[in-house]
């Protein structure tokens, strides 16, 4: 059995502290994640809150762990509606050809022209600032690099030997791009959909701070972030907790894509 690297270790951590995390989050927190308490406002860690509270008397681990929760449902779910629509684009333009694979990546490479977050930002203004509306938003946003990724997986396989048998036996094309083209492409998605799962959740830290993610109170790292900002300077664990789970489950998530690369293709590991 292979022995996974130190690196590799770190990021099965973290990653898995982040599901544990919004696990936890999703059916118990410590306190109240909106319950105010006007006479512990800006409360420095101690025992009865280990990570403070902020200026309206909320627990901060609580609502850390609410916002984790949050945080790992909109990323999986937007990373699930990108992977999907664009797997399903890619397969049938890359088998097919001809001049509908030219009109889709034609239409494909013009939103890949514009930045994921700039592209989210103006879906938004259409779908509206809430949980399905940044899912929506993102998922279409990622779509396109779904697509170019998996268009080129299927021009190599379509011309290998086991395609071409798959015709001459009298299979139709949705029983070879199912059988033969779907599972030879799992090894680029997986990679893929684990980086992008870091990139949605930055991406929707980054939209919550901008105030046009999930909508006060309800909290996620992002807004928690943004909120925390002006008592930066008399209550500093407000930025420095959500900016701290932020960065570690980036950290883990892109140790763990780098880990996974390495294992589905040999030949990148160097």
């Amino acid at each position: 059995m292979t022995r996974l690297s130190p690196s590799a270790v770190l990021g099965v951590l973290l990653t898995g502290a982040l599901l544990c995390a919004a696990l936890l989050g999703a059916v118990w927190t410590p306190y109240d994640p909106l319950g105010l308490n006007f006479t512990l406002k800006l409360a420095g860690p101690g025992a009865a809150h280990w990570l403070g509270t902020d200026e309206f008397g909320r627990d901060v681990l609580s609502r850390l762990l609410t916002g984790a929760a949050t945080s790992f449902w909109i990323s999986f779910l937007t990373v699930c509606l990108a992977v999907s629509a664009g797997t399903v684009i890619g397969i049938v333009t890359g088998y097919f050809r001809g001049w509908v694979d030219r009109v889709v990546m034609m239409f494909n490479d013009a939103l890949l022209a514009f930045p994921g977050i700039l592209l989210a930002l103006g879906l938004l203004a259409i779908f509206g600032a809430n949980k399905y509306g940044i899912v929506l938003a993102l998922g279409l946003a990622y779509t396109p690099t779904v697509v170019r990724i998996v268009r080129g997986a299927v021009m190599s396989l379509r011309e290998r030997e086991f395609i071409e048998a798959s015709r001459v036996m009298g299979n139709s094309n949705a029983y070879t791009m199912l059988r033969h083209i779907l599972p030879n492409c799992i090894a680029p998605l997986t990679v893929l959909a684990t980086s992008m799962f870091g990139w949605v959740l930055l991406a929707e830290s980054a939209l919550s701070f901008l105030g046009l993610g999930v909508p006060p109170p309800a909290p996620t790292w992002g807004n928690m972030l943004a909120s925390g900002r002006p008592f930066i300077s008399q209550a500093v664990w407000l930025a420095i907790f959500p900016g701290l789970c932020i960065s570690l489950t980036l950290l883990g998530i892109n140790l763990l894509g780098d880990a996974l690369r390495d294992k589905l293709d040999p030949r990148m590991r160097h």
